[in-house]
Parts: structure tokens; C-alpha cells; sequence
């Protein structure tokens, strides 16, 4: 099969014609020009060295080397050849808490915002593995199917926020539940979950949860966000403006901290393990170089044909002709010989 890459190149050629005109126009002016000298007999002894057919022949081969140089520039290809392509990774699901309490400000700009950029950053790194996106509060739903879009992906983390689950409380049970059936049934590994949460006022039982999750091949990283000793936790108007901390119904401060032993409990469940997440650390980086060591899944593999370039063909002919054209010369050699001295 033949074919040319950049065919649009082949329009260059439109400007051949207009090469033969314009040398043909040279060559009748520059025989006007020497006709005004003379006599046309004096004229034809005193040019006798200059040869017509040459400078045809250089005029031609100018014009095929045009051709030629044109010609590989739309890349011709000919024949082709299967690549079977294969894209191999492991399927990422990450469960983020949307709670209320993640908007405390002890990690700056706040617990949601830095998780939501460590997230980021993770999806920025990913090479063919396949992402999704679970969002938990007091309930829990898969916000992104697993995809290996991750574009869109990004669109889904950027939009999420507490408002889109009003229920309050933290249902790491029911994010865990959500992100088994989440996965391919079938299979027994490849499965990954991070989730990232402050692991404080959990509904349901995680830890049994996690079992379950375990008994499927997911692996559960969980990573803490927040201060164990306890923040207040801000409320804002609906221009994002803080007016004050939110408060009980004894009208006392609410205070959030980080619960670690929960989450350290449901990292060990599943043979995963418990990161904290400090201002200075990207907690996701170094789970996602512990999982990049993992046995890889083919995720997708098809068979390409690929075309074999052959524009060196017309390349190299242009680049011979062109020597050629440098070579011979306009003038050719003449011989004189003495007739006399009034011959």
C-alpha cells in the first residue's frame, strides 16, 4: 500500500509549470539581449564556447530536483507492518472525604484543598494506569468511574467539595463498599484504593469493611489529613467568607482531629499501608512509587499498522541530480586552430 503522509505538500508542485515558463521566458530575453549587439554570424563565433543544450539540460534538472525535494517532503510511505501496542498499569481508586470537618485550616489552605492537590499531582504522574474518584461524607458515591481519561478525571476532582454530599459524618465503610464494587469483579489483584480522610466521626464498621475488601485483592493506602491534637472547624457564608468556627448545640467550639488508629487498622487489613500527610510531603508520591513496583495488568492492547517511510528514495535522487547539475558546466570546450593571418 501507498500512500503520502503530508500530501498537502504535493501542492508545491503546482509550482513546476510556473518554473518552465519562467525559464523559458529567460531564455527568449537573453537571446533578444545578444541580437542587439550585432551581427547575428559575429555573435554566433564570439559565443561559440557557450552551449544551449547545457544550460537546457542544468534548467531541467533544477526543475527535477524541485520535483524530487517536493516529493520527500510529502513523505511518501510504502508497505506497512503490525505493532501490537499495549498499555499496562494498575487500576487506581481513590476515596476522598468531603466532610465538613476536612475544611480545618491546619494544613494550609485546608485539609480538602491539599488533598485534593496531592490528587492532582498523582493524576499528572500516571502512565497507563486506570483512575477513579470516590467522594464520602456521611454517604458515599463513585464521583469518576475508572478512566483512563484523565483530563476528565481532573474536571471531576475539581468540583468536588462538601457541598455535594450535605449529609454529615465520615462513611469510610460505605466508601470502602463502594470502591469493591467499583472494580473489575473477576478479578483477584490489580485493585488499589487511597483513602484520604481525617478518619475522625466514621459511620458503619470500616474495619470490616476493609476485611471484606481484603477477601476481593483490593490494597487499601490510607492516608491521614490533619492535626491530632484537635482544630476548630470554620464556617463560611456563601461568598466563602469564614464568620466564625461551627459550634454544638451547648454552643461550645467543635473541635476535629486526625484518628490514626483507624486508619493504620484498615491499611494493615488489606497488606496496604498508612501515610500521614504533612505540608511538606507528598504523601501520594511515595504511594504511588510503592505501587509502581506492583505486577502490571494489560489494561488495553491492539494492533497498529505502521507505515515504513521511503522519502530517502526521492531525497537521494534529488541530492544526485543536484551534484550532477553542479557539475556541468554552461561553456564547453572549443578548439582553435591558425587559418592565417587574413582567414
Amino acid at each position: 500500500m501507498f500512500r503520502f503522509a503530508n500530501s498537502e505538500m504535493l501542492y508545491g508542485l503546482i509550482a513546476i509549470p510556473l518554473m518552465v515558463l519562467l525559464f523559458l521566458y529567460a531564455f527568449r530575453m537573453k537571446r533578444k539581449a545578444l541580437s542587439r549587439f550585432g551581427n547575428p554570424e559575429l555573435l554566433r563565433q564570439l559565443t561559440a564556447s557557450a552551449s544551449r543544450s547545457r544550460q537546457i539540460w542544468k534548467a531541467v534538472w533544477l526543475l527535477l530536483v524541485l520535483v524530487f525535494l517536493i516529493t520527500s517532503l510529502a513523505r511518501p510511505q510504502l508497505g506497512t507492518k503490525l505493532k501490537t501496542v499495549r498499555r499496562e498499569g494498575q487500576d487506581i481508586l481513590i476515596a476522598l472525604d468531603v466532610s465538613l470537618s476536612m475544611t480545618a485550616r491546619d494544613i494550609q489552605p485546608s485539609r480538602l484543598e491539599k488533598a485534593k492537590h496531592e490528587i492532582a499531582s498523582l493524576i499528572d504522574r500516571l502512565r497507563g494506569d486506570r483512575v477513579g474518584l470516590i467522594a464520602f461524607a456521611g454517604r458515599a458515591f463513585v464521583q469518576c468511574p475508572l478512566t483512563l481519561d484523565y483530563g476528565a478525571a481532573r474536571m471531576f476532582l475539581d468540583v468536588m467539595s462538601p457541598e455535594i454530599i450535605p449529609v454529615p459524618g465520615t462513611a469510610i465503610a460505605e466508601a470502602i463498599e463502594k470502591a469493591v464494587g467499583a472494580f473489575v469483579e473477576k478479578e483477584r489483584k490489580h485493585k488499589v484504593l487511597i483513602l484520604i480522610t481525617d478518619g475522625e466521626e466514621h459511620e458503619g464498621d470500616p474495619l470490616a469493611a476493609a476485611g471484606a475488601a481484603a477477601r476481593e485483592g483490593v490494597i487499601i493506602y490510607t492516608v491521614g489529613i490533619g492535626s491530632v491534637k484537635g482544630v476548630p472547624i470554620p464556617v463560611t457564608d456563601e461568598r466563602g467568607n469564614s464568620i466564625g468556627f461551627k459550634k454544638d448545640r451547648q454552643d461550645n467550639v467543635v473541635m476535629t482531629k486526625l484518628d490514626e488508629t483507624i486508619l493504620e487498622k484498615i491499611a494493615l487489613e488489606t497488606g496496604g499501608r498508612y501515610y500521614r500527610a504533612t505540608p511538606g510531603q507528598a504523601a501520594l508520591t511515595q504511594i504511588y512509587d510503592e505501587i509502581s513496583g506492583m505486577e502490571k495488568k494489560v489494561l488495553s492492547s491492539m494492533e497498529l499498522a505502521e507505515f515504513e517511510e521511503r522519502f530517502q528514495i526521492p531525497l537521494g535522487i534529488a541530492c544526485v541530480l543536484l551534484l550532477l547539475e553542479w557539475f556541468l558546466p554552461e561553456r564547453r570546450r572549443t578548439r582553435k586552430t591558425w587559418k592565417g593571418r587574413f582567414e
